[in-house]
């Protein structure tokens, strides 16, 4: 009996920009899905904490920020 499988393709035509970045763990590579914190830092940067769920190893990320967020307010 003859078996048949199906490839599909794991790249993304437009990949979410939230999901494409996601580190894995360097002690035990487990894919981390969210930060566990994160801070707005003065020098336009934004640092993450992380810390896996597996092992419990943790480490921070610093990823600069090229325009500064600002929040407007709702008109009624």
């Amino acid at each position: 009996m003859s078996a048949v499988a199906e490839f599909m393709s794991t790249k993304m035509q437009k990949p979410d920009p939230r999901g494409s970045d996601l580190p894995t763990c360097p002690v035990c590579a487990d894919s981390m899905i969210a930060a566990e914190a994160s801070a707005y830092l003065a020098d336009n940067a934004i640092s993450y904490l992380w810390t896996c769920d597996t092992c419990g190893y943790g480490f921070v990320t610093k990823h600069s920020v090229h325009k500064r967020f600002a929040c407007s307010a709702l008109s009624s």
